[in-house]
This record gives C-alpha cells, structure tokens and sequence, in this order.
C-alpha cells in the first residue's frame, strides 16, 4: 500500500508562501524547513502574489444580501411554477 498524502492548511500554505515572497531564505532552504517540494513553495508564492490584489478591491467590501433578498425570487419562482401547473391541469 501506497503512503498516505499530507493534507496541509491554508495557514500553513500562506505562511511559507509568505517567507517566500520575503525572500531571506532560498526556496530549497524553506521546501527543507517545512518538508515541502520547492516547486510547490513556489506555485504558492506564485498563487499569493497573483490574488494579492483581490484582498483590496472592493467588490470583497459589499455587504451580504439579506435573508428577503435571497428569498424574494425563489418564492416569484415558486408563484410561477404554480401558475403553469394549474394551466396544465386545466389542459388535462
């Protein structure tokens, strides 16, 4: 039987990719300190820096619908679903 693959944590993943945009230490000496693949610290350093930006636009700003927000067109839904049962109904 095959080893078992490390699930690893976002925490874990920002934190190397972190120190890796830093860049005190070589990507061999952090994938050593924390028994990672050097070229996955780097697909992380990659990913961090590439959605950087998304953490201050501000479409992360707009606050979230409302409970009669989200509700309001599934019961207009509901109310047509119905409508076009009864017209089946009446074409039986």
């Amino acid at each position: 039987m095959g080893k078992k693959r490390r699930q690893l944590t976002e925490s874990f993943k920002a934190k190397v990719a972190l120190e890796a945009v830093r860049e005190t230490k070589t990507l061999a000496e952090l994938a050593s300190e924390y028994q990672v693949h050097p070229t996955q610290v780097s697909e992380w350093k990659k990913q961090l820096l590439r959605q950087a930006p998304d953490l201050f636009s501000r479409k992360n700003a707009r606050l979230p619908k409302s409970e009669e927000e989200l509700t309001a067109p599934l019961y207009e839904e509901i109310g047509r679903l119905k409508m076009d049962i009864k017209w089946l109904e009446k074409k039986l």
